[in-house]
């Protein structure tokens, strides 16, 4: 496996300090520089064992990397790779972890300077807690890393981050930008949706009665808002489709019950339960 002498991760929260734990675990770089806003959350991920050294100096930090992954909240990704192709090596290599993609890619994909790239990155791996604190080695074994690559990618960038992705033990797969948002505004964005409305429905007074059914359904809702409102809002389009989409099938749903038609509400129900068992545990 390669073996990377510096690697900098900006924002060192939950995924960016898994990144640096599983690096510096499975021995895949010599110095893993964690480069964040504040500095009780950087010592936090030195106490991890996330990183080998912290700076709050972005440019500071990836000045001597080979490789740079911004972690960032998704609205402040672009901003991040702009100041990091500023101040690291000429020619360096910079993904993220974002879970949306086609702003991004648009707004970088072969306008970085000195020579440095662009190719976005999305682990699916993840958790509604956050912070260093909750970093885990193996967050992203067995999981999909999406790549998107455009025109503009190098062969040889899309098979060193494929490399980086897979070292860490993930399984990578290749989607445009556009394909990515539409595809995880269903599979990601459309149920933080859910969950986040249905948590927001129950009243307190409700709160004692809660079983594992509300708990199960509503635990991502427990997300960032600022990380959730950022993510909605750059895939809008896509999420508003996810959401119409949900809203035709509640709405079949309750017409079926407000009517008592019990073999449109058994079907709806039995192709839940399909879809479900066929997603795994």
């Amino acid at each position: 496996m390669k073996r990377w002498n510096t690697v900098a991760i900006v924002g060192v929260g939950l995924i960016g300090g898994s990144i640096g734990l599983a690096l510096r675990q499975r021995g895949l770089a010599e110095r893993v520089v964690g480069i964040g806003r504040r500095q009780t959350s950087l010592r936090t991920a030195r106490r991890a064992g996330a990183v080998t050294s912290t700076t709050t100096d972005l440019g500071k930090g990836v000045a001597e990397a080979d490789f740079v992954v911004v972690c960032s909240p998704v609205g402040r990704i672009a901003d991040h790779v702009c100041q990091a192709a500023q101040f690291c090596p000429a020619g360096t290599l910079i993904t993220d972890a974002g879970s949306t993609k086609q702003v991004i890619v648009e707004a970088l994909d072969g306008k970085l300077p000195r020579g440095c790239r662009f190719l976005g990155s999305h682990p699916l791996a993840g958790s509604e807690k956050s912070g260093a604190s909750n970093a885990m080695a193996d967050l992203f074994e067995g999981r999909l890393a999406i790549l998107t690559p455009t025109k503009n990618t190098r062969a040889e960038d899309f098979d060193l981050l494929e490399h980086f992705w897979s070292s860490l033990g993930s399984v990578v797969v290749q989607m445009t930008a556009e394909e990515h948002d539409r595809a995880l505004a269903l599979s990601s964005h459309l149920p933080h949706a859910v969950a986040a409305a249905l948590a927001a429905s129950v009243p307190e007074a409700c709160f004692r009665f809660s079983g594992p059914g509300l708990l199960d359904t509503t635990r991502i809702a427990s997300g960032d808002p600022d990380l959730w409102t950022q993510i909605f809002c750059q895939n809008r389009a896509n999420v508003l489709a996810a959401l119409d989409a949900f809203l035709r099938h509640l709405t079949a749903l309750g017409d079926a019950v407000r009517q008592g038609d019990v073999e449109p509400l058994k079907r709806l129900l039995a192709l839940a339960k399909k879809n479900r068992d066929a997603l795994g545990s």
